[in-house]
């Protein structure tokens, strides 16, 4: 009789034991985040975090877009958690023309925008009338400006916000002629194809075509460009767990090393 007391209270405590085993193993279980970028460098940073974010029990999805668009409709759509692609002006501008209320999660790089040129060696053999080929990611026009205006190839007007500058609102000295704008994607192709005199192209765009920006641009941007790239999510998705925990990673020395040896300069790690 007592043989079978102990037998049945054995018995009730190890299903105890492992009823609370799998409660533990169920409230762990593996949350997936889907993750919209460009697929350089985007991508390639964000695949390298998977491992990262594995251990934190967060399964990293990435769905690589092409153009500059359809991320911001896929994360507002809610087919997306996040997207990792865009700057704060962009975004801004998106949201504006959109009527979306999507924000920035935390920054993660800069990539140096770059002015390229297969006419010119020196800034100072640019002469007067040269042709400049600029994206139609009106975004970036206050940017590009600003890069030109660095090395006096033009001026923007006393009183203008630089970030909001359109062609417009520069003194154009030097008779610049600005092409057609075209798609970002494809600038590298109509530089090849030397369509133009200048070319302004986005750093993710240049590494595709195998173009070195520390080596091939004729005008690079700097580190301090308020240019970041940024993890966007709707609104209110920044305080939850899973984004917070995705930002950290990418923040991280893990991830900032990866940065600094893959691209050499080309994309610089933040770390705020």
């Amino acid at each position: 009789m007592k043989k079978s007391i102990v037998f049945s209270l054995v018995l009730a405590f190890a299903l105890i034991l492992s009823a609370c085993a799998q409660s533990a193993g169920s409230s762990q279980k593996t949350q997936t985040l889907t993750v919209g970028a460009s697929a350089v460098p985007h991508a390639q940073i964000l695949k390298q975090a998977v491992p990262l974010l594995k251990k934190k029990g967060i399964n990293l999805k990435v769905k690589v877009f092409q153009d500059y668009v359809l991320p911001n409709q896929a994360l507002a759509s809610k087919q997306l958690d996040a997207n990792y692609f865009q700057h704060v002006p962009f975004l801004d501008l998106y949201n504006k023309q959109h009527n979306t209320d999507l924000v920035n999660a935390g920054k993660i790089h800069i990539e140096p925008f770059g002015i390229y040129s297969n006419k010119y060696k020196k800034i100072a053999d640019i002469k007067d009338g040269a042709t400049v080929q600029i994206s139609n990611n009106k975004s970036e026009q206050g940017r590009i400006l600003l890069l030109l205006q660095s090395k006096g190839l033009l001026k923007i007007k006393s009183g203008v916000d630089p970030i909001s500058a359109t062609l417009k609102d520069i003194n154009n000295f030097k008779h610049l002629k600005f092409l057609q704008p075209i798609d970002p994607a494809l600038l590298p192709k109509a530089y090849e194809n030397s369509v133009a005199d200048l070319f302004a192209i986005n750093t993710n765009f240049a590494l595709q075509a195998n173009l070195q920006p520390k080596k091939d641009a004729l005008i690079l941007e700097g580190a301090s460009s308020p240019y970041a790239n940024i993890i966007a999510v709707r609104k209110g998705d920044q305080n939850k767990k899973a984004i917070k925990e995705l930002v950290h990673v990418l923040q991280s020395k893990e991830i900032q090393s990866f940065i600094n040896k893959k691209y050499k300069g080309a994309v610089l790690p933040v770390s705020e």
